[in-house]
């Protein structure tokens, strides 16, 4: 596929056939993505395969409360999980969620299933003594994550980048055995779509580029 093509319909796949994916494929992936750009060039990430079906069905319970608590605030029309506003639900409006039947089975349960890591020891964390959460060290890793679903797009799959895992992140490092200094940064499903999207809506240049200033005129417009 052209990389335009590409960018423009890589959507959230969450829904997956049976089909699987060659290792072959998967090879190619992982290496076309190791040439995303981190700090330094020190390539500080991980992954890992997760094949064995009993630590697959551990995940399950790792993400069941965090994705609880994302539908309740939702539900209560928050933006989830937000830090900025926090939102006002009780514990209880959390255990009153129902999760959709078979969503997280759908993600744990992919036919290709990554953990993506970044060693903290050699990501330059610039916004350290900032008054908010910390977003700095995640350019180091995320164009990998990123380039990693784009290349499983070009190969006609699809996949989505979740985090859920990260409010259980302890449990989910000792799980897998990951080291201390290595922050669980996605959990990436990927397979072929049951129902492949090439009309994503997104909005439009002018909508979030301005020039000058935060409030300058629209660049575009």
């Amino acid at each position: 596929m052209e990389l335009f093509d590409v960018m423009r319909t890589a959507f959230a796949a969450r829904d997956f056939t049976a089909d699987p994916v060659p290792d072959d494929v998967l090879e190619a992936i992982l290496d076309n993505a190791r040439f995303a750009p981190s700090g330094g060039n020190r390539q500080g990430w991980r992954v890992i395969v997760v094949r064995d079906l009993a630590k697959r069905a551990a995940l399950g319970p790792l993400i069941e409360p965090t994705y609880r608590r994302y539908l309740a605030e939702v539900r209560a029309g928050a933006n989830p999980w937000n830090t900025i506003a926090p939102a006002k639900v009780s514990q209880a409006d959390i255990d009153a969620v129902a999760i959709p039947p078979g969503f997280i089975d759908r993600l744990i349960h992919a036919p290709v299933l990554l953990l993506v890591t970044v060693d903290l020891a050699v990501v330059a964390s610039m916004d350290q003594h900032l008054p908010r959460i910390g977003v700095i060290s995640g350019a180091s890793i995320y164009p990998f994550v990123w380039n990693i679903l784009l290349a499983a797009r070009n190969e006609g799959l699809g996949g989505t980048l979740t985090t859920f895992l990260a409010a259980e992140e302890a449990k989910a490092k000792a799980l897998f055995s990951i080291p201390e200094n290595h922050a669980l940064t996605a959990m990436l499903p990927i397979g072929k779509p049951v129902k492949q999207l090439t009309r994503l809506r997104r909005n439009p240049v002018a909508a979030f580029a301005t020039v000058d200033a935060f409030d300058g005129s629209p660049f575009g417009d």
